[in-house]
């Protein structure tokens, strides 16, 4: 495997703190989420970093490796598409599943993959199929989850292990994930660290989070605390990682504040300042990746398809938990998933809470809309359908504030054929004219 670029200490690239990022002192490198830019139309403040010299490595969200379908080929070159556009020396994705195709349900969310065989091989093919695609290298991340798969072959770490092996893929370790999954799971983080080639080490995620009722939230909205340093201190005695990454989404702090969780950071894995020259340690030779086209054959792909639906129909449609799982944790994941749908479409509608009278109004609604009504097609259309489901309804009750949704609604829908919500918002409007 050969060795992996230098990158140094970095912050996780948003719009909300692109002036702070520019100001930042030391800043090495940022990681931007791959969606959420267009490669021809780059932020402003993002390539005035990239112009003194900055690193950007795009991080993506979407694809869905862990999934039972194959990696769909338009998100990959899109995904390509922002390496090159970006130079940016590698790509990284999850270890994870968002989706399912029958039925067509969308997490919004990162959910664990099983740590089986079955799953295993389709995870593995699923890469092979990305790595082809991809004009650089993949590397991925460990996800934090709530809920534990019964009747799992694998650990953590010997899953990890033979993805490398099996692929040559890196991995991105995300020591607050390794947290999350200590509490909510019982894992322990140490554990994993002794049992994965840290010689495929890309990089690492910290990031903060806090705890409610014995679950770990990891918000990213929060400090990072020094449990969290903790394990990236254990890490680093370990292997000198290639880079080191702040994940901050939310409820964004000073500048201040940032720049001095990245100096904590940059204490705990470098000291006495970090040179590209030292190699990191290597534990063991990794055998070379195996490339054969073999994969997995189409029951194990139903399988865990079949498993994969099961759960995510628990999770966001309401119906039986699957055998096995612990149900007081998949309600709890259930309501987390609806008040991330709620919180992530009022940022990409913040008119609605308007409309519907404030935060607490639009939320009891949402909530209510989503407690049956599953995502389908991502956050966009899950506005326009919240809108729908309300106006079908002859919601909200204020006629003032319903001809104000109809409108807004009716602006997004574009030129699609007349449906029955489609005449009946035209005739709603034009009684109210």
């Amino acid at each position: 495997m050969k060795t992996m670029a230098h990158l140094g200490v970095g912050i996780g690239w948003r719009p909300e703190i692109a002036d702070a990022v520019e100001r930042l002192p030391g800043l090495d490198w940022v990681e931007v989420v791959a969606e959420n830019i267009c490669p021809g139309h780059l932020p402003a403040p993002l390539l005035r970093l990239r112009e003194r010299g900055v690193r950007v490595v795009p991080h993506g969200v979407s694809l869905g490796l862990g999934g039972a379908g194959r990696p769909d080929a338009a998100k990959l070159a899109a995904l390509g598409e922002r390496a090159v556009a970006l130079g940016a020396p590698l790509v990284t994705e999850h270890i994870a599943f968002v989706r399912t195709a029958s039925p067509a349900l969308e997490a919004g969310h990162l959910l664990p993959v099983q740590r089986t065989r079955d799953a295993l091989d389709v995870l593995c093919e699923n890469v092979r199929i990305a790595q082809d695609a991809l004009p650089v290298p993949l590397a991925l991340e460990n996800i934090a989850a709530l809920v534990s798969w019964p009747g799992e072959e694998l650990t953590e770490g010997q899953f990890l292990t033979e993805l490398v092996e099996r692929t040559g893929v890196r991995l991105l370790i995300d020591v607050a994930n390794l947290h999350t999954n200590r509490v909510n799971r019982g894992e322990d983080p140490f554990a994993v660290l002794d049992a994965i080639p840290l010689e495929a080490l890309a990089y690492v995620h910290v990031a903060g989070g806090v705890e409610r009722d014995g679950v770990w939230h990891d918000t990213h909205a929060h400090p990072v605390p020094a449990v969290v340093l903790e394990i990236l201190a254990e890490l680093r005695k370990r292997v000198a990682p290639p880079g080191v990454l702040l994940e901050r989404d939310d409820d964004f702090p000073a500048e201040a504040e940032l720049a001095g969780e990245l100096a904590a950071i940059r204490g705990v894995v470098d000291p006495e300042g970090l040179s590209p020259a030292r190699p990191s340690p290597v534990r063991r030779t990794l055998p070379p990746a195996s490339r054969t086209p073999t994969g997995p054959n189409e029951r194990a792909r139903t399988s865990v398809g079949v498993e994969q639906a099961a759960l995510l129909s628990a999770l966001v449609a309401g119906t039986p938990v699957p055998e096995g799982f612990d149900r007081q944790r998949v309600r709890v994941q259930s309501r987390a998933l609806a008040a991330k749908r709620a919180g992530v479409v009022a940022k990409l509608a913040p008119e609605l809470p308007g409309i519907l009278g404030g935060e607490d109004p639009y939320r009891e609604a949402f909530l209510a809309y989503a407690r049956n009504r599953p995502m389908t097609a991502g956050y966009r259309r899950d506005a326009l359908d919240f809108a729908e489901h309300l106006l079908i309804r002859d919601l909200p009750a204020d006629p003032a504030a319903r001809r104000r949704l109809t409108s807004w609604w009716q602006d997004r829908v574009g030129a699609r054929p007349p449906r029955r919500i489609v005449r009946w918002a035209r005739t709603l409007v034009g009684r109210a004219a």
